[in-house]
Protein backbone atom coordinates (compact mmCIF):
# COMPACT_ATOMS: atom_id res chain seq x y z
CA UNK A 1 0.00 0.00 0.00
CA UNK A 2 1.37 3.32 -1.19
CA UNK A 3 1.79 6.38 1.88
CA UNK A 4 -1.09 8.15 0.13
CA UNK A 5 -3.50 4.91 0.86
CA UNK A 6 -1.60 4.57 4.09
CA UNK A 7 -2.65 7.89 4.88
CA UNK A 8 -6.33 7.86 3.49
CA UNK A 9 -6.55 4.72 5.49
CA UNK A 10 -5.13 5.97 8.71
CA UNK A 11 -7.44 8.70 9.38
CA UNK A 12 -10.57 6.40 8.36
CA UNK A 13 -9.84 4.28 11.09
CA UNK A 14 -9.76 7.52 13.33
CA UNK A 15 -12.79 8.91 12.51
CA UNK A 16 -14.93 5.62 12.81
CA UNK A 17 -18.07 7.41 15.41
CA UNK A 18 -17.84 10.42 12.18
CA UNK A 19 -18.33 7.99 9.80
CA UNK A 20 -21.23 6.04 11.32
CA UNK A 21 -22.93 9.13 11.71
CA UNK A 22 -22.46 10.25 8.26
CA UNK A 23 -24.04 7.20 6.85
CA UNK A 24 -26.98 7.18 9.58
CA UNK A 25 -27.77 11.06 9.02
CA UNK A 26 -26.87 11.17 5.34
CA UNK A 27 -30.25 9.00 4.18
CA UNK A 28 -33.33 9.02 1.82
CA UNK A 29 -34.66 11.24 4.07
CA UNK A 30 -31.70 13.90 4.09
CA UNK A 31 -31.25 13.24 -0.41
CA UNK A 32 -35.41 14.20 -0.49
CA UNK A 33 -35.70 17.06 1.93
CA UNK A 34 -32.71 18.60 0.26
CA UNK A 35 -33.76 18.01 -3.31
CA UNK A 36 -37.13 19.19 -2.00
CA UNK A 37 -35.62 22.85 -0.60
CA UNK A 38 -33.17 22.91 -3.65
CA UNK A 39 -36.00 22.34 -6.30
CA UNK A 40 -38.60 24.73 -4.79
CA UNK A 41 -36.75 27.75 -3.13
CA UNK A 42 -33.04 27.30 -4.76
CA UNK A 43 -30.50 28.15 -2.30
CA UNK A 44 -32.33 30.31 -0.05
CA UNK A 45 -32.73 27.85 3.02
CA UNK A 46 -29.24 26.83 3.31
CA UNK A 47 -28.63 29.00 6.07
CA UNK A 48 -30.88 26.23 8.00
CA UNK A 49 -28.27 23.59 6.96
CA UNK A 50 -25.73 25.45 7.60
CA UNK A 51 -26.69 25.78 11.02
CA UNK A 52 -27.79 23.04 11.56
CA UNK A 53 -24.60 21.21 10.92
CA UNK A 54 -22.90 23.70 12.72
CA UNK A 55 -25.26 22.69 15.82
CA UNK A 56 -24.89 18.98 15.31
CA UNK A 57 -20.82 19.51 15.80
CA UNK A 58 -21.29 21.48 19.18
CA UNK A 59 -23.68 18.90 20.63
CA UNK A 60 -21.70 15.63 19.24
CA UNK A 61 -18.76 16.84 20.82
CA UNK A 62 -20.24 17.67 24.05
CA UNK A 63 -21.88 14.46 23.95
CA UNK A 64 -19.01 12.65 23.11
CA UNK A 65 -16.88 14.22 25.80
CA UNK A 66 -19.31 13.44 28.62
CA UNK A 67 -19.04 9.76 27.82
CA UNK A 68 -14.79 10.22 27.64
CA UNK A 69 -15.05 12.01 31.20
CA UNK A 70 -17.79 9.55 32.84
CA UNK A 71 -16.98 5.97 31.07
CA UNK A 72 -20.84 5.89 30.53
CA UNK A 73 -23.22 6.56 27.62
CA UNK A 74 -25.76 9.23 27.45
CA UNK A 75 -28.91 7.57 28.35
CA UNK A 76 -27.46 5.84 31.35
CA UNK A 77 -25.68 9.30 32.50
CA UNK A 78 -29.28 11.34 32.44
CA UNK A 79 -31.05 8.36 34.07
CA UNK A 80 -28.56 8.51 36.85
CA UNK A 81 -26.83 11.62 37.07
CA UNK A 82 -29.94 13.97 36.75
CA UNK A 83 -31.63 14.73 39.87
CA UNK A 84 -35.70 14.12 40.31
CA UNK A 85 -36.51 14.00 36.50
CA UNK A 86 -33.02 12.07 35.09
CA UNK A 87 -35.26 8.38 34.44
CA UNK A 88 -38.25 9.82 33.00
CA UNK A 89 -36.35 12.08 30.70
CA UNK A 90 -34.46 9.14 29.74
CA UNK A 91 -37.36 6.97 29.30
CA UNK A 92 -39.05 9.65 26.99
CA UNK A 93 -35.81 10.04 24.82
CA UNK A 94 -35.83 6.36 24.36
CA UNK A 95 -39.51 5.61 23.42
CA UNK A 96 -39.52 8.92 21.27
CA UNK A 97 -36.38 8.03 19.23
CA UNK A 98 -37.19 4.22 18.87
CA UNK A 99 -40.21 6.03 17.51
CA UNK A 100 -38.74 7.85 14.80
CA UNK A 101 -36.25 5.71 14.17
CA UNK A 102 -39.29 3.38 13.01
CA UNK A 103 -41.25 5.58 10.97
CA UNK A 104 -38.36 6.49 9.17
CA UNK A 105 -37.70 2.56 8.53
CA UNK A 106 -40.66 2.23 6.82
CA UNK A 107 -39.95 5.27 4.60
CA UNK A 108 -36.58 4.33 3.55
CA UNK A 109 -37.30 0.39 2.80
CA UNK A 110 -40.42 1.54 0.70
CA UNK A 111 -37.76 4.17 -1.27
CA UNK A 112 -35.01 1.90 -1.96
CA UNK A 113 -37.80 -0.95 -3.25
CA UNK A 114 -39.21 1.70 -5.54
CA UNK A 115 -35.74 2.99 -6.53
CA UNK A 116 -35.01 -1.09 -7.21
CA UNK A 117 -38.17 -1.47 -9.05
CA UNK A 118 -37.26 1.75 -11.31
CA UNK A 119 -33.74 0.83 -12.16
CA UNK A 120 -34.80 -3.33 -12.94
CA UNK A 121 -37.50 -1.48 -15.06
CA UNK A 122 -34.72 0.58 -16.57
CA UNK A 123 -32.31 -2.72 -17.27
CA UNK A 124 -35.14 -4.85 -18.49
CA UNK A 125 -36.47 -2.55 -20.88
CA UNK A 126 -40.12 -2.58 -18.67
CA UNK A 127 -40.17 -5.53 -16.34
CA UNK A 128 -41.75 -4.81 -13.09
CA UNK A 129 -41.18 -6.94 -10.05
CA UNK A 130 -43.39 -5.96 -6.82
CA UNK A 131 -41.73 -3.89 -4.02
CA UNK A 132 -43.24 -6.49 -1.63
CA UNK A 133 -40.58 -9.06 -3.04
CA UNK A 134 -38.18 -6.33 -3.65
CA UNK A 135 -38.25 -5.71 0.24
CA UNK A 136 -38.56 -9.08 1.58
CA UNK A 137 -35.35 -9.82 -0.56
CA UNK A 138 -33.68 -6.72 1.05
CA UNK A 139 -34.96 -8.03 4.65
CA UNK A 140 -33.66 -11.60 4.22
CA UNK A 141 -29.74 -9.94 3.22
CA UNK A 142 -30.32 -7.88 6.18
CA UNK A 143 -31.15 -10.01 8.86
CA UNK A 144 -27.99 -12.54 7.35
CA UNK A 145 -25.77 -9.42 8.19
CA UNK A 146 -26.71 -8.25 11.21
CA UNK A 147 -26.99 -12.23 12.31
CA UNK A 148 -23.33 -12.65 11.45
CA UNK A 149 -22.10 -9.59 11.76
CA UNK A 150 -19.92 -7.18 14.42
CA UNK A 151 -19.82 -3.59 14.79
CA UNK A 152 -16.19 -3.29 13.09
CA UNK A 153 -17.81 -5.25 10.04
CA UNK A 154 -20.88 -2.34 10.32
CA UNK A 155 -18.18 0.17 10.25
CA UNK A 156 -16.48 -0.91 7.51
CA UNK A 157 -19.40 -1.28 5.39
CA UNK A 158 -20.47 1.95 6.06
CA UNK A 159 -17.29 3.26 5.22
CA UNK A 160 -18.28 2.03 1.40
CA UNK A 161 -21.00 2.70 1.54
CA UNK A 162 -20.17 6.67 2.64
CA UNK A 163 -17.33 6.48 -0.21
CA UNK A 164 -19.72 5.66 -2.69
CA UNK A 165 -22.55 7.77 -1.51
CA UNK A 166 -20.22 10.83 -2.03
CA UNK A 167 -19.01 9.99 -5.22
CA UNK A 168 -22.13 9.23 -6.78
CA UNK A 169 -23.15 12.91 -5.81
CA UNK A 170 -20.54 14.32 -7.10
CA UNK A 171 -20.41 12.16 -10.58
CA UNK A 172 -24.69 13.27 -10.98
CA UNK A 173 -22.95 17.11 -9.85
CA UNK A 174 -20.48 17.98 -12.24
CA UNK A 175 -22.66 15.75 -15.02
CA UNK A 176 -25.53 18.04 -14.76
CA UNK A 177 -23.44 21.06 -14.69
CA UNK A 178 -25.98 23.00 -12.34
CA UNK A 179 -25.80 26.79 -13.08
CA UNK A 180 -23.74 28.32 -10.53
CA UNK A 181 -24.77 31.70 -10.69
CA UNK A 182 -28.29 30.66 -9.43
CA UNK A 183 -26.77 28.71 -6.91
CA UNK A 184 -24.43 31.38 -5.48
CA UNK A 185 -27.41 33.92 -5.76
CA UNK A 186 -29.46 32.32 -3.86
CA UNK A 187 -27.31 31.52 -0.58
CA UNK A 188 -28.83 34.87 0.78
CA UNK A 189 -30.54 33.75 4.25
CA UNK A 190 -34.37 34.02 3.81
CA UNK A 191 -37.97 32.45 4.60
CA UNK A 192 -39.76 32.49 1.75
CA UNK A 193 -43.49 33.48 2.10
CA UNK A 194 -44.99 29.98 0.56
CA UNK A 195 -47.27 27.02 2.10
CA UNK A 196 -45.39 24.53 3.47
CA UNK A 197 -41.88 26.18 3.86
CA UNK A 198 -41.77 26.09 8.46
CA UNK A 199 -42.79 22.28 7.39
CA UNK A 200 -39.41 21.76 5.19
CA UNK A 201 -37.13 23.90 7.92
CA UNK A 202 -38.55 21.61 10.55
CA UNK A 203 -37.65 18.46 8.06
CA UNK A 204 -34.17 19.67 7.11
CA UNK A 205 -33.31 20.46 10.82
CA UNK A 206 -34.70 17.10 12.00
CA UNK A 207 -32.28 14.99 9.28
CA UNK A 208 -29.50 17.45 10.13
CA UNK A 209 -29.46 17.95 13.81
CA UNK A 210 -30.85 14.91 14.29
CA UNK A 211 -31.53 14.00 18.12
CA UNK A 212 -30.67 10.11 17.55
CA UNK A 213 -27.05 11.64 16.89
CA UNK A 214 -26.34 12.81 19.82
CA UNK A 215 -27.61 9.47 21.85
CA UNK A 216 -26.24 7.48 19.60
CA UNK A 217 -22.79 9.60 19.17
CA UNK A 218 -21.60 8.39 23.08
CA UNK A 219 -22.45 4.85 22.47
CA UNK A 220 -20.66 4.14 19.18
CA UNK A 221 -17.43 6.80 21.08
CA UNK A 222 -17.99 4.31 23.94
CA UNK A 223 -17.40 1.19 20.92
CA UNK A 224 -14.48 2.86 19.72
CA UNK A 225 -12.90 2.08 23.51
CA UNK A 226 -11.89 5.78 23.44
CA UNK A 227 -11.02 7.76 26.85
CA UNK A 228 -10.59 11.15 27.93
CA UNK A 229 -6.96 10.66 26.56
CA UNK A 230 -8.62 10.17 22.60
CA UNK A 231 -10.61 13.99 23.29
CA UNK A 232 -8.89 15.32 20.79
CA UNK A 233 -9.84 12.79 18.26
CA UNK A 234 -13.10 12.78 19.86
CA UNK A 235 -13.40 16.74 18.15
CA UNK A 236 -11.32 16.03 15.01
CA UNK A 237 -14.04 13.02 14.42
CA UNK A 238 -17.11 14.99 15.23
CA UNK A 239 -15.75 17.95 13.01
CA UNK A 240 -15.18 15.50 9.69
CA UNK A 241 -18.56 13.94 10.71
CA UNK A 242 -20.30 17.55 10.61
CA UNK A 243 -18.50 18.33 7.59
CA UNK A 244 -19.07 15.74 5.52
CA UNK A 245 -22.62 16.34 6.46
CA UNK A 246 -22.81 19.69 5.02
CA UNK A 247 -21.07 19.33 2.00
CA UNK A 248 -22.75 16.08 0.95
CA UNK A 249 -26.43 17.33 1.86
CA UNK A 250 -25.04 21.15 0.40
CA UNK A 251 -24.12 19.13 -2.85
CA UNK A 252 -27.27 17.68 -2.95
CA UNK A 253 -29.21 20.99 -2.49
CA UNK A 254 -27.27 23.01 -4.89
CA UNK A 255 -27.85 20.02 -7.88
CA UNK A 256 -31.86 20.71 -7.89
CA UNK A 257 -31.01 24.21 -7.12
CA UNK A 258 -29.02 24.95 -10.58
CA UNK A 259 -31.34 22.70 -12.37
CA UNK A 260 -34.65 22.00 -11.32
CA UNK A 261 -35.32 25.24 -9.66
CA UNK A 262 -34.11 27.61 -12.65
CA UNK A 263 -36.48 25.20 -14.73
CA UNK A 264 -39.41 25.76 -12.26
CA UNK A 265 -39.42 22.01 -11.75
CA UNK A 266 -40.69 20.63 -7.98
CA UNK A 267 -39.49 17.42 -6.11
CA UNK A 268 -42.51 15.74 -4.31
CA UNK A 269 -41.00 11.92 -4.87
CA UNK A 270 -37.80 9.82 -5.05
CA UNK A 271 -38.52 8.64 -8.40
CA UNK A 272 -39.88 11.78 -9.54
CA UNK A 273 -36.30 13.02 -8.83
CA UNK A 274 -34.69 10.11 -10.65
CA UNK A 275 -37.02 11.23 -13.83
CA UNK A 276 -36.45 14.89 -13.68
CA UNK A 277 -32.92 14.18 -14.20
CA UNK A 278 -32.95 11.68 -16.01
CA UNK A 279 -33.12 13.66 -19.49
CA UNK A 280 -30.56 16.12 -18.08
CA UNK A 281 -27.86 14.02 -17.12
CA UNK A 282 -28.91 10.66 -19.21
CA UNK A 283 -29.16 7.31 -18.00
CA UNK A 284 -25.65 7.01 -16.64
CA UNK A 285 -26.23 9.76 -14.32
CA UNK A 286 -30.03 8.17 -13.51
CA UNK A 287 -28.26 4.77 -12.55
CA UNK A 288 -25.22 6.25 -10.30
CA UNK A 289 -28.16 8.87 -8.46
CA UNK A 290 -30.01 5.67 -7.89
CA UNK A 291 -26.61 3.86 -6.65
CA UNK A 292 -26.27 7.06 -4.47
CA UNK A 293 -29.45 7.36 -3.11
CA UNK A 294 -29.78 3.12 -2.77
CA UNK A 295 -26.71 3.40 -0.57
CA UNK A 296 -27.38 6.19 1.60
CA UNK A 297 -30.64 4.01 2.87
CA UNK A 298 -28.33 1.11 3.02
CA UNK A 299 -25.81 2.92 5.10
CA UNK A 300 -28.80 4.32 7.83
CA UNK A 301 -30.46 1.00 7.89
CA UNK A 302 -27.67 -0.53 9.82
CA UNK A 303 -27.93 2.12 12.68
CA UNK A 304 -31.81 2.35 12.70
CA UNK A 305 -31.88 -1.51 13.56
CA UNK A 306 -29.34 -1.16 15.92
CA UNK A 307 -31.21 1.63 17.52
CA UNK A 308 -33.55 0.26 20.08
CA UNK A 309 -31.22 -2.74 21.35
CA UNK A 310 -28.49 0.14 21.83
CA UNK A 311 -30.91 2.57 23.55
CA UNK A 312 -31.80 -0.60 26.07
CA UNK A 313 -28.40 -1.89 26.61
CA UNK A 314 -27.27 2.45 27.53
CA UNK A 315 -30.77 2.86 29.51
CA UNK A 316 -29.85 -0.13 31.73
CA UNK A 317 -26.09 -0.24 31.34
CA UNK A 318 -26.06 -3.60 29.50
CA UNK A 319 -23.66 -5.08 27.57
CA UNK A 320 -23.80 -3.90 23.68
CA UNK A 321 -23.34 -7.18 22.05
CA UNK A 322 -24.80 -7.33 18.44
CA UNK A 323 -24.67 -11.21 18.77
CA UNK A 324 -26.87 -11.10 22.43
CA UNK A 325 -30.56 -12.54 22.08
CA UNK A 326 -31.75 -8.74 22.94
CA UNK A 327 -30.21 -7.22 19.87
CA UNK A 328 -30.86 -9.97 17.56
CA UNK A 329 -34.70 -10.44 18.38
CA UNK A 330 -35.21 -5.99 18.58
CA UNK A 331 -32.68 -5.71 15.35
CA UNK A 332 -34.48 -8.47 12.95
CA UNK A 333 -37.90 -7.20 14.87
CA UNK A 334 -37.13 -3.78 13.57
CA UNK A 335 -35.60 -5.25 10.09
CA UNK A 336 -39.94 -6.36 9.56
CA UNK A 337 -41.13 -2.56 10.23
CA UNK A 338 -39.90 -1.74 6.82
CA UNK A 339 -42.55 -3.94 5.39
CA UNK A 340 -45.17 -1.54 6.96
CA UNK A 341 -45.79 0.76 3.65
CA UNK A 342 -46.78 -1.79 1.73
CA UNK A 343 -49.76 -2.01 3.73
CA UNK A 344 -50.47 1.27 4.38
CA UNK A 345 -51.65 4.21 2.10
CA UNK A 346 -48.83 6.85 2.20
CA UNK A 347 -45.82 7.84 -0.11
CA UNK A 348 -42.61 6.36 1.21
CA UNK A 349 -41.06 10.66 0.89
CA UNK A 350 -44.40 11.59 2.78
CA UNK A 351 -43.40 9.02 5.60
CA UNK A 352 -39.97 9.97 5.57
CA UNK A 353 -40.49 14.13 5.92
CA UNK A 354 -42.99 13.30 8.47
CA UNK A 355 -40.85 11.24 11.15
CA UNK A 356 -37.85 13.55 10.37
CA UNK A 357 -40.26 16.85 11.51
CA UNK A 358 -40.98 14.60 14.54
CA UNK A 359 -37.41 14.61 15.10
CA UNK A 360 -37.20 18.35 15.80
CA UNK A 361 -39.53 17.70 18.73
CA UNK A 362 -36.84 15.63 20.51
CA UNK A 363 -33.94 18.41 19.78
CA UNK A 364 -34.96 20.23 23.03
CA UNK A 365 -34.99 17.15 24.94
CA UNK A 366 -31.58 16.06 24.38
CA UNK A 367 -30.43 19.39 24.37
CA UNK A 368 -31.10 20.05 28.13
CA UNK A 369 -29.51 17.71 29.67
CA UNK A 370 -26.24 17.74 28.26
CA UNK A 371 -26.04 21.67 29.05
CA UNK A 372 -26.46 20.28 32.60
CA UNK A 373 -24.05 17.38 32.43
CA UNK A 374 -21.33 18.73 30.58
CA UNK A 375 -21.50 21.67 33.65
CA UNK A 376 -22.18 18.95 36.60
CA UNK A 377 -18.42 19.39 38.58
CA UNK A 378 -18.97 16.18 40.22
CA UNK A 379 -18.69 14.30 36.65
CA UNK A 380 -16.79 16.50 34.38
CA UNK A 381 -14.15 17.81 37.60
CA UNK A 382 -11.84 19.58 35.06
CA UNK A 383 -13.47 19.03 31.69
CA UNK A 384 -16.29 20.82 32.48
CA UNK A 385 -17.48 23.27 29.17
CA UNK A 386 -16.40 26.21 28.39
CA UNK A 387 -18.61 29.51 28.01
CA UNK A 388 -18.22 29.29 24.04
CA UNK A 389 -19.45 25.81 24.45
CA UNK A 390 -22.26 26.53 26.60
CA UNK A 391 -22.95 29.49 24.30
CA UNK A 392 -23.05 26.98 21.22
CA UNK A 393 -25.71 24.76 23.71
CA UNK A 394 -28.19 27.26 24.58
CA UNK A 395 -27.90 28.30 20.45
CA UNK A 396 -28.66 24.74 19.65
CA UNK A 397 -31.52 24.76 22.41
CA UNK A 398 -33.45 28.20 21.13
CA UNK A 399 -32.66 26.52 17.45
CA UNK A 400 -34.50 23.58 18.85
CA UNK A 401 -37.38 25.36 20.36
CA UNK A 402 -37.94 27.72 16.88
CA UNK A 403 -37.84 24.78 14.35
CA UNK A 404 -39.96 22.92 16.91
CA UNK A 405 -42.73 25.79 16.95
CA UNK A 406 -42.31 25.89 13.18
CA UNK A 407 -43.19 22.07 13.07
CA UNK A 408 -46.36 21.90 14.90
CA UNK A 409 -47.99 25.36 12.72
CA UNK A 410 -47.25 23.18 9.38
CA UNK A 411 -48.94 20.36 11.12
CA UNK A 412 -52.01 22.86 12.11
CA UNK A 413 -52.12 24.42 8.88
Amino acid sequence: MNKGLKKIALLLSAVGPGLFLIAYNIGTGSIITMAKAGADYGMSLFWTLLLSCIFTYLLMVAYGQVTLVSGKTALFNIKTRIPVFGKSLAIYIMIALIIGELLALMGIMGIVADLLQEAIRMLTGGAIISTLIITLVLIVLLTCLLWYGQYKIFEKMLTVLVLLMAFCFLYVFFSVSPDMKEILAGMIPRIPDQPGVLGLIAAMVGTTCSAAVFIVRSIVVAEKGWTIDNLANEKKDAMVSATMMLFLSAIIMAVAAGTLHVMGLHVNDTLELIQLFEPIGGKISAFILIAGITGAALSTVFPIVLIAPWLIADYSARPRDIKSPLFRILGIGGLFFGLGLQFIDQRPPAMMIFSQAFQAFILPAVTVPILYLINKKSLMHSHRASWKMNFGIVCVLLFGLLTSYFAVLELLN
